[in-house]
Parts: C-alpha cells; sequence; structure tokens
C-alpha cells in the first residue's frame, strides 16, 4: 500500500495521466438528493416579509413613540398589526389548519427555531395589538406606551428568526448561507419598515427612517455578496432563473430607494417613491431567496458537489 501510495505521489509531482478516473459523486438516476421544501411560496416568502415589517416596524414605532413623532408612531403601529395578522394568516394557511398553530404551542423547545418563532409570534401579536389600539384610541395611555416598549424589544427576534429557521433546513442555498441569513433578513426587515415610515408618516418626521433606509441598503448588499462570496458555486442559485431576476431587482429597487430616501426624503413625493421602492425590494428579497432554495433541493449537483469539495 505504501509504494502504491508513493508511485501515485509520483505520478501526480510529474504530470502523468492516470489510467483510473479520479472518483466522481452524483445522486441516484440523477434525483434530488433531498426533497424540495413544500412550502408554498406565496404563503412562506409572504410570510418572511410580513413578519420581518412587523418586528422592525415595531422598533421604528418605539422610537418615534421616544422622540415625539406621533402621526409616524402610530402609523407604524397599525403597520405593525397589519403585517403580523397577514403573517399569521399566511403560516395558518399554509399550515393546512389552524390547531396546528395552536399545536406547536403545546411544548418549548430552545433548540427548535420553528417552537420558538411560534411563541414570538404569540408573544409579540397581543403586544402589537395593545400598541396599535392605544395610539389609535388614545386609551391607556400608560399601557400602550408598556406595549410599545414590548414590541419593540421583541420585534428584532421577529424580524431575523425567519432567517434562522430557514438556514436550519438541509436546503444548500439557506444552510450554506446560516451565517449570513438572519442579517440578511433583519437588513430587509430594516429597509422596509423604513420604507413603510417614509409612506406613512409625515416629511416632517421622516428624518431617523431616511438615515436606517440608506444603512438598511448599504448593509442588505453587503451581506447578500459576503452570503454569495462563502457558499461557492451554490451561489448560482442566488443568479440564476427566478432567483436571480427577483434578487437583481432587489438590488437595485433598495439600493435607489435608500439614496433617494437619505437624498430627497425631505420631499414627499421622493420619500413615497422611495418607500415604495424599499417596501418593494424586501418583497423581491424574500421570494428570491425562497425560489434559491427551491432551486438549489431540485438540482442534486448543489446537493452532491459541495461534499464532494468538502471531503
Amino acid at each position: 500500500m505504501t509504494g502504491t501510495r508513493g508511485a501515485g505521489r509520483r505520478r501526480a509531482r510529474t504530470g502523468e495521466q492516470l489510467m483510473v478516473p479520479r472518483a466522481e459523486f452524483d445522486s441516484y438516476y440523477g434525483r434530488p438528493v433531498i426533497k424540495a421544501p413544500s412550502w408554498a411560496a406565496r404563503d412562506i416568502a409572504g410570510y418572511f416579509f410580513l413578519g420581518g415589517l412587523a418586528g422592525a416596524g415595531s422598533v421604528v414605532a418605539a422610537g418615534a413613540h421616544l422622540t415625539g413623532r406621533g402621526r409616524t408612531a402610530t402609523a407604524m403601529k397599525v403597520s405593525s398589526l397589519t403585517a403580523v395578522s397577514l403573517s399569521a394568516a399566511a403560516l395558518i394557511h399554509d399550515l393546512g389548519r389552524p390547531e396546528r398553530f395552536a399545536n406547536m404551542l403545546r411544548v418549548f423547545k430552545p433548540t427548535s427555531p420553528m417552537s420558538v418563532g411560534s411563541w414570538l409570534l404569540s408573544a409579540y401579536g397581543p403586544a402589537a395589538g395593545a400598541a396599535a389600539i392605544s395610539a389609535v384610541t388614545g386609551r391607556l395611555p400608560r399601557a400602550g406606551a408598556a406595549a410599545t416598549a414590548a414590541a419593540a424589544l421583541l420585534g428584532p427576534a421577529v424580524a431575523a428568526y425567519t432567517g434562522v429557521l430557514a438556514a436550519d433546513t438541509a436546503v444548500p442555498a439557506w444552510h450554506g448561507a446560516h451565517r449570513e441569513l438572519p442579517y440578511l433578513f433583519a437588513a430587509s426587515a430594516t429597509a422596509a419598515a423604513a420604507g413603510m415610515a417614509l409612506v406613512a408618516g409625515p416629511v416632517r418626521e421622516n428624518t431617523p427612517a431616511r438615515c436606517a433606509a440608506g444603512l438598511a441598503a448599504l448593509a442588505e448588499t453587503a451581506v447578500t455578496e459576503a452570503a454569495e462570496h462563502r457558499l461557492g458555486m451554490v451561489a448560482e442559485t442566488y443568479r440564476e432563473g427566478r432567483a436571480g431576476t427577483l434578487l437583481r431587482a432587489s438590488r437595485v429597487l433598495t439600493l435607489a430607494g435608500g439614496l433617494a430616501a437619505a437624498c430627497l426624503g425631505h420631499r414627499r413625493p421622493a420619500a413615497v417613491a422611495s418607500g415604495l421602492a424599499l417596501l418593494a425590494g424586501s418583497v423581491c428579497t424574500r421570494f428570491g431567496v425562497f425560489a434559491a432554495g427551491v432551486a438549489s433541493a431540485e438540482d442534486p449537483k448543489y446537493t452532491v458537489v459541495p461534499q464532494r469539495e468538502r471531503t
């Protein structure tokens, strides 16, 4: 055996052609190695976007509340309540039966992103609802302020945990980006919340939202680049097909919206246009990442080749 290994090393050093081809890893008859996610794109990608908008929106609402920007605070509290309600509806629709969501609350498992996320939504939803109702009716202001603070504390986790949830799967495009995906979702959620504040709030109150929009656009672009660089060949799923189209559109919309918000957001038409661009960019990000995950699961090379490279 030692002589065989030495001969093999000598052939490699001298550049001689091997008589036996290198072993190639392949799947059985080219079939997918793992099962593609059975989630519906409209429900789950929509759930990702709406949850992010709600969570980040509560942070923006709390900041506006503390700094005396009352109209923006009220608009963002109502936006977060609406978004989390639609997000829960999308999740329940994908589950098929409402009681399945309740069944996920029977236990609390800290190692399960799905379990933690279910409890997060159950705690965050009532807080966001109480904050919005108090802001709209003007009743129980102290209770409303406490609910606003609670929603803001839970908001970042609500915005980012879906990235952890996706990365915890075996889907190559998601699991391979497990370090970057939560940050990407958080940056995208921040851009969406800033966009909503620009659309729904008055111009005289939108300076923090304009700053947040510009920073979130830069952060989302940087994190996306880092994820694609580390994914290797699996990054093809982020650049090609439906996912590539959506993510390119997201990049253009997010950067344009962030730049317009920072430079021209003091004017109402520009503020609304940049806000809508940021919201649309966030939608494209979530649907693009979802499409990349499905594409990577359906093509066996994205599962087999990375395994060969690691071997």
